[in-house]
């Protein structure tokens, strides 16, 4: 008997985790934390409807803590196999995992300290430690070399485009080939490789982020600089909250880009991220995963100012000349951006830029509905500022990208899981692929089980 149910990034953008069990095996491809509405955080509290201790193996398609961010706590409830991963996907997630961890033992600190929890004490979803304890689990998997999962699976990763180590996921078990999208990028991105086609599946499991809109063909260097042309000439500051993987390096390019061309003049540009800047030196280390030259990278990385400890963060907020900052999250869930955004809103020449996915419930997904004040460490800040979006800028495909890469199988499945999507974006999906490609298709809900 072999099935697939999703855990989790069912109805939602985050929270990943996809089940297949064939008789006594268990395998969960992705295993990330739910973020963005306090109804989803909340989830990752309660248990999973499996136990942790029967599931034999992880495959991670990428390290964005949506994806990855709950293997920790996977370990503390009981988890003991291996997480299967590129060796990228390693790096990044160490990076990912061990902040996350980080953070959730400052935030419990800080709740304890302050009175904030209604839970005495409060504890972290878990520590530093922990992360450091399923980084030690990975194993690593090369790009399109079949590899044995418990119980006589077969898994094959080819690349996906969106950030470093991102990869489709192809798992044959139980006589059926399933496979997995996780996260797609674009095609013709300067930085990243396109998704690789997949030439046939029994199965498929694909997100559906942008599932009902596409992306706009305006050149992105030529938009990011309209935005930063009209806010300097305001005399303000632009700050783009920016995923710390893959967006930040991305936007490093286009601005340096836009610099080569005289867009920038003398304008600064700031990186301040600590996670961020600790990803942009994996693009020297994993050379092969992008496009870029060395000259290209090198020369884009060096017309950045990294600002590194608090107290030039700081200082950075303090100064009121012109400038770009980029700066995590990119949701602006947390992060050094909050202080930014407390510093910056509440005047109307500076501009807040969002350049990728805002998740339901987010604070930048509320910016960019339009809410003009926003709670930032307790203090209800004024946002004056313009708010704009370059969703060009996104690292995930489009709806047109989504059915290209569908496109790619020689054959039809018998059957397509739409997941990784809000409600309105997957059915959009699903309503497409049986339009186009005349093939069945399904959106999951959390914990429903579906016979392969």
């Amino acid at each position: 008997m072999l099935s697939f149910t999703s855990l989790g990034g069912a109805g939602t953008v985050t929270g990943s985790k996809h089940l297949l069990t064939h008789d006594d095996t268990r395998i969960l491809v992705d295993c990330g934390l739910f973020q963005g509405l306090k109804n989803l955080r909340e989830l990752n509290w309660q248990r999973l409807s499996v136990a942790p201790e029967s599931i034999n193996a992880v495959v991670l398609t990428h390290a964005h803590l949506d994806h990855c961010g709950y293997l920790p706590r996977l370990l503390l409830e009981g988890f003991k196999g291996k997480i299967h991963a590129t060796p990228a996907t390693y790096d990044v997630a160490e990076l990912i995992l061990l902040d996350s961890a980080w953070l959730q033992e400052k935030d419990a600190e800080y709740a304890n300290r302050k009175g904030t929890s209604k839970h005495k004490p409060a504890l972290p979803l878990y520590r530093v430690i922990d992360a450091e304890r399923v980084l030690a689990e990975f194993v690593d998997v090369p790009l399109h070399q079949e590899t044995r999962l418990p119980g006589g699976a077969r898994l094959t990763l080819r690349r996906a485009g969106h950030i470093l180590g991102a990869a489709t996921a192809q798992i044959d078990i139980g006589g059926k080939r399933i496979v997995f999208s996780g996260d797609l990028g674009r095609y013709g991105d300067p930085v990243m490789y396109a998704p690789e086609d997949v030439p046939d599946a029994d199965y498929i499991v694909i997100e559906s982020t942008y599932g009902d809109r596409t992306h706009a063909d305006d050149n992105p260097v030529d938009a990011l600089g309209q935005v930063i042309e009209r806010t300097v000439q305001r005399g303000g500051t632009v700050v783009i909250p920016a995923f710390a993987v893959g967006r930040a390096q991305t936007l490093i390019y286009y601005l340096w880009r836009l610099r080569q061309r005289g867009g920038l003049n003398n304008v600064p540009v700031y990186l301040d991220s600590p996670m961020a800047t600790s990803a942009t030196k994996l693009l020297y280390r994993h050379s092969d995963e992008h496009k870029l030259t060395p000259a290209e990278y090198e020369a884009a990385c060096r017309a950045v100012t990294y600002v590194r400890s608090v107290e030039e963060s700081k200082a950075l907020s303090a100064n009121r000349y012109p400038k770009v900052i980029l700066s995590a999250s990119g949701m602006a869930t947390g992060g050094r951006v909050l202080h930014h955004i407390a510093a910056f809103a509440p005047d109307h020449r500076n501009t807040l830029l969002f350049s990728g996915y805002q998740s339901d419930g987010t604070r930048g997904r509320k910016l960019l509905e339009g809410e003009r004040e926003t709670k930032i460490h307790g203090q209800w800040v004024p946002v004056n500022a313009e708010v704009a979006e370059l969703p060009m800028l996104s690292a995930h495909a489009d709806s047109d990208e989504l059915m290209r890469w569908l496109s790619g199988f020689r054959r039809p499945p018998r059957r397509v899981f739409i997941v990784h999507g809000e409600d309105s974006a997957s059915e959009a999906l699903r309503e497409r692929i049986q339009r186009e490609l005349g093939w069945p298709a399904a959106i999951p809900q959390q914990n429903q089980a579906f016979p392969l």
